[in-house]
């Protein structure tokens, strides 16, 4: 099942771009964030493209996000819907990490970077070539624009989150910028220097509009003028749009993006439904599609143009964090509230049924906030971990302090017997009695419970755990909605229960405020979906965003992990080691190896090519 958070799209721009060192205050071309980079200065390009490769051609494709259709073309705005790819694609930014190394980064439009060494600023110089679509050199006065606007009221408050901590942005030069930071923070340079820069100039109203610029809300359908490799070009509202690669691209021959940007058009195709979605494939309407499906993967991906070889599925391994994708409760609502509530209904998800049943034995459960990084708490908390911990005890779940919270099983000392009475006790000490045909609280109100979806498909996988919850007396109602309404409803955190797909990291930072900070439950349109608003969490999200080395960061990720599995915030799903994707090998060629740390269409709009 697909669940991909829209509201996210800015919360992980610098997943990639981890490299602050705060003890150097020479310029470098790049940092590492816990040690050596891998590509030395003046290096010729990343090892995992074809430096060679010819440029040309088309790629067409599906996104794999739930979007339906766009209706703006400024990705960072509040309302509306952009279109897939379009930020990545139109908007360069100051660093540039690797797909084959982790906390890492490079410059791009910055042409080198240096931090102070008492780690309060970080200074940016521009390199002179760099420009914009229309021409215009992209100068510190666009770097500074940019910030001042992300960091303004018109924007997700995700991305304001991130910026939080710093302080401003001081202009030193035509060419140069510094950023200061309220306190030292390892991950503020690479946040800033992950950050998309667009021209002062777009959305600039018109002579007759006396030259000032519009505000950043009303900058809907505005051309950006960006500094990426791609413009927009032909574009058929409600069916596709193709972005046209900039053959007077200004980084073309530097070595972080030789090798990449190598189609003449990308054209992202729009499909309200799945089956059609997936026919259009086999009929060769277009080239390229991810998988989330395990059950097309395994009886659906067939037909003639498999069997010919000019469509060929693939599994791609790669080493990303698992992520959390979870069912996500939310604790705004009042039968939420309590712990024992969420833990049972947790306990009724019988996923290993589900996994040979309906997943072809494809996935695996995820496991924490962390799973698959050093940053994955297990077993018991260590010395370190309870030093944190202690000072706390009084604001966590005491269950905290033993194992960490693990998913829940149904093939090994426990059944699912075994699971819905434990779920029934927790549910009559947390005060829900069955009386009158239905589980009631001291009110009267029945445990009725609404989960939301923008998917129809998805009442597939919910359906099983709404018939294990109606055995104890929850009744969990599937309500499927438009995707605008469905984001709506996100935004102001109108739901009960609903589905969605964390990223993963191997270096949590600021973004964790934003998903699980107190401040940011009182936000609309913030990540944090479950509305946990705890001292305790923000004072571990606190230690882990002011870590100077990864054995002051590890324990603390590991500590938040503990905490957030004890309160029940999320029921955790599944993940895949693997990416699936289906392809034309008679139109595309692509490098002989995935880098390790790519997503698998990002690895494709990167860095294959076009047969010719």
């Amino acid at each position: 099942m697909p669940c991909v958070v829209q509201n996210c799209r800015m919360r992980m721009w610098a997943f990639m771009l981890w490299c602050f060192v705060v003890t150097p205050s020479w310029a470098a071309h790049g940092y590492a964030l816990w040690g050596d980079l891998k590509y030395p200065v003046g290096f010729d390009h990343f090892a995992y493209v074809n430096a060679q490769a010819p440029k040309g051609g088309e790629l067409r494709l599906v996104s794999n996000q739930r979007t339906s259709t766009f209706d703006k073309y400024n990705p960072f705005t509040i309302k509306g819907s952009a279109p897939a790819y379009l930020s990545s694609r139109m908007f360069d930014t100051l660093l540039v990490g690797s797909l084959d190394e982790t906390a890492a980064a490079y410059g791009l439009l910055a042409e080198d970077v240096s931090v102070a060494a008492d780690g309060l600023s970080a200074t940016f110089r521009l390199r002179a070539h760099a420009r914009f679509h229309n021409g215009d050199p992209v100068l510190a006065l666009d770097v500074k624009h940019s910030f001042d606007t992300l960091n303004g009221p018109f924007v997700s408050p995700g991305i304001r989150s991130q910026l939080e901590d710093v302080a401003g942005l001081d202009v030193l030069d035509a060419a140069t910028v510094r950023y200061r930071f309220k306190k030292p923070n390892r991950e503020l340079p690479l946040t800033v220097g992950g950050l998309p820069v667009f021209s002062h100039r777009w959305g600039e109203n018109d002579a007759a509009g006396g030259g000032k610029a519009k505000p950043f809300d009303r900058v809907v359908m505005d051309i950006p003028i960006g500094s990426g490799p791609y413009k927009i070009g032909p574009v058929n509202f409600g069916k596709d749009i193709t972005y046209v690669r900039d053959t007077n691209y200004w980084a073309k021959d530097l070595n972080v993006r030789r090798g990449s940007a190598n189609f003449d058009r990308i054209t992202v195709k729009i499909y309200k439904d799945n089956t059609a979605r997936l026919e259009a494939l086999k009929a060769g309407e277009f080239d390229l599609m991810r998988f989330f499906s395990a059950g097309d993967w395994a009886r659906r991906v067939t037909g003639r143009k498999f069997d010919s070889g000019e469509l060929v599925k693939a599994e791609f391994k790669h080493r990303l964090p698992t992520g959390f994708q979870s069912y996500v409760l939310n604790t705004r609502r009042d039968k939420l509230k309590d712990v024992r509530v969420r833990q049972a209904l947790g306990l009724a998800l019988d996923y290993e049924w589900m996994n040979r049943q309906m997943f072809y034995g494809a996935y695996q459960r995820v496991q924490g906030l962390f799973g698959n990084t050093d940053c994955q708490a297990s077993g018991l908390p260590d010395d370190q971990e309870l030093a944190l911990l202690e000072p706390l005890r009084a604001q966590v779940p005491a269950a905290s302090f033993g194992p960490v919270a693990m998913a829940p099983r149904t093939d090994g000392t426990s059944s699912l017997r075994d699971n819905l009475r434990q779920a029934q006790k927790l549910l009559k000490d947390a005060g829900w009695e069955y009386r009158d045909g239905a589980l009631r609280n001291d009110k009267g109100e029945p445990l009725v419970l609404e989960y939301l979806d923008s998917n129809e498909g998805g009442a597939r996988v919910v359906t099983p755990w709404a018939r294990n919850l109606e055995k104890i007396g929850v009744t969990l109602q599937f309500r499927p909605v438009d995707f605008a309404l469905y984001q709506q409803r996100l935004q102001k955190f109108e739901f009960d229960i609903t589905s969605l797909a964390y990223q993963g990291t191997h270096n949590p930072g600021q973004e964790f405020a934003d998903l699980f900070g107190s401040k940011a439950a009182d936000q609309e349109d913030s990540g944090n979906h479950s509305g946990v608003k705890s001292p305790a969490v923000d004072a571990l999200i606190t230690r882990i965003t002011s870590a100077k080395s990864k054995s002051e960061l590890l324990p603390a990720c590991r500590a938040l992990d503990r905490v957030i599995g004890h309160l029940h915030l999320l029921v955790p799903q599944w993940s895949a080691g693997t990416h699936r994707m289906a392809y034309n090998a008679w139109r595309l060629d692509k490098p002989d190896t995935m880098p390790p740390y790519a997503t698998g269409e990002g690895w494709a709009i990167d860095t294959w090519w076009a047969k010719p």
